[in-house]
This record gives structure tokens, C-alpha cells and sequence, in this order.
């Protein structure tokens, strides 16, 4: 996938779409020579690279610098930066100012949680020319809301807000919805009743596309696994036993040997 019109044309098709997050250009020069279909710079960083509790400390300006180095180190993929708490609810003006920074910044699209309130910001920014993610379910900038990370539109009442929220984010103009944290039947019944694909985490298979943060895809962190996230590595043992491997060689003299050094 090269442009963010190739969404639509992937749900149209049947064809799965792939997304991982990325924060940083050496992963993401990896990631380029990957087959998947785009990068999210998501609010996560605040969590998983900065170590808070959650995605509400993370700025402008951390998301704006994860962006432009997931751009150097990612030149030919689709990269989604995430609007950061509250930086899309103050003015009009600040927000299209934050909006023009994350695009300047080398993103090609931006995604913003939840739908009451952002509608309008959202046409008016599709409107000039910026393609918007919606993002539904579990949106983790609502943590205190919701009481936690806890799973959503588990009721119907619920599941019908979601849906009709769903809809209003598709006549806003946006091209793709994350679904977080929703039962799977709900997925499946969002999904269906759009035109725009969704974007899983942790609702089900009948949607139109997953996400997943790489390093929960790595296995980079054995004390948090939400069921959700299956590991596909053990990178944080793979990488504990490299540096182990590092340090006794140095203890026992056999790091740098002849050719590793100039004479």
C-alpha cells in the first residue's frame, strides 16, 4: 500500500489491510522493507517509549519528532501520526496549526479519538486536503473516563451509539476507523454497515484490517500481554541473551578480536 486512497479500494476487495505502530527510524527502516501497509505514530509512544501510565502525557511536540523520524526511516510507507490529548478540542486555529505540524512532520494522514464534538474539525480538515482516521471502542485518551482500559459497547445501548458514531465519522469525511476493544460481534456489525474500512485491536477477526503495537507483536515486554496481542517474538529474551553474550565477552577478553579493531 503506497497512498491512503488504497484503503478504500482494499475494503472494496476483501483484502485485509495491516498497520503496526512505529516511533523511531531505525525500526522503521526495517518496517519499510516490510510488506505492511502502514505505520501508526501512535499516543502510545507515551507508554511504550517514554515509560508513563498512559497516553495522556504524551505532546505535540513528542508525536511531531516521532513522526519525521519514522518518515526518514520509512520513506515509502503510509504513516498515520495520532492527534495527542486535547490537541484537536482548543481553538480551530490550534488545532489545524497542530494538525499542519504533524503533516509537515512527514505524516500522510492524522487520527483522532472518539466522534462527539469532532465532526466539524474533522470536515474541515478533509475538506483541506488532510485525510482523518477516526478511532472508536477503547480510546485510550478517555482512560479516566472509562475507569481504566476496560473493553466497551458491551451492551446494546451502547453498541448502538457506537455504530450511529461510526456512521457520523464516515459522513465527516473520514477514510479508515480504529475499532479498540469492542466485542467481535460489534466489529463485524460496524464493519458491514460501512463503506470506510475498520482497523482492529482487540475486536474480532470481521473487520476490515488490525493494528498492533510492534512491540507487543515482538514480545518486547513480558509483563504486560493483553490477550489481544499475540507475541510473534521473544525479542526481550532474544535481546537479554545477545547482551549477556556482549558482556562476557568482554569479561573474558574475547571482545574485539583481530579484524574487529585497526591495528
Amino acid at each position: 500500500m503506497k497512498s491512503i486512497p488504497e484503503f478504500l479500494k482494499r475494503k472494496a476487495a476483501g483484502v485485509p489491510i495491516t498497520m503496526v505502530t512505529c516511533y523511531e527510524a531505525a525500526t522503521a527502516k526495517i518496517l519499510n522493507e516490510t510488506s505492511v501497509d502502514a505505520l501508526l505514530v501512535g499516543d502510545s509512544c507515551a507508554m511504550v517509549v517514554h515509560g508513563f501510565e498512559s497516553t495522556l502525557q504524551a505532546t505535540l511536540e513528542m508525536i511531531e519528532a516521532h513522526t519525521a523520524a519514522t518518515r526518514r526511516g520509512a520513506p515509502d510507507k503510509v504513516i498515520i501520526a495520532d492527534m495527542p490529548f486535547l490537541s484537536y478540542r482548543g481553538s480551530r486555529d490550534g488545532s489545524i496549526q497542530a494538525v499542519a505540524r504533524l503533516m509537515r512532520a512527514g505524516a500522510n494522514a492524522v487520527k483522532v479519538e472518539r466522534c462527539r464534538g469532532n465532526t466539524e474539525l474533522i470536515s474541515d480538515l478533509v475538506e483541506a486536503g488532510v485525510p482523518v482516521m477516526g478511532h472508536l471502542g477503547m480510546t485510550p485518551q478517555s482512560v479516566n473516563e472509562f475507569g481504566g482500559f476496560k473493553m466497551q459497547a458491551k451492551g446494546d445501548a451502547e453498541a448502538q451509539t457506537l455504530l450511529d458514531e461510526a456512521l457520523e465519522l464516515e459522513e465527516a469525511g473520514c477514510f479508515s476507523i480504529v475499532l479498540e476493544c469492542i466485542p467481535g460481534q460489534v466489529g463485524e456489525k460496524v464493519t458491514d454497515a460501512l463503506a470506510i474500512p475498520t482497523i482492529g485491536i482487540g475486536s474480532g477477526p470481521d473487520v476490515s484490517g488490525q493494528v498492533l503495537v510492534l512491540n507487543d507483536l515482538l514480545g518486547m515486554d513480558a509483563t504486560f500481554s493483553p490477550p489481544f496481542a499475540r507475541r510473534y517474538m521473544d525479542a526481550d529474551q532474544m535481546i537479554s541473551r545477545a547482551v549477556e553474550g556482549y558482556c562476557e565477552d568482554v569479561r573474558e577478553s574475547e571482545y574485539p578480536k583481530e579484524g574487529e579493531y585497526r591495528p
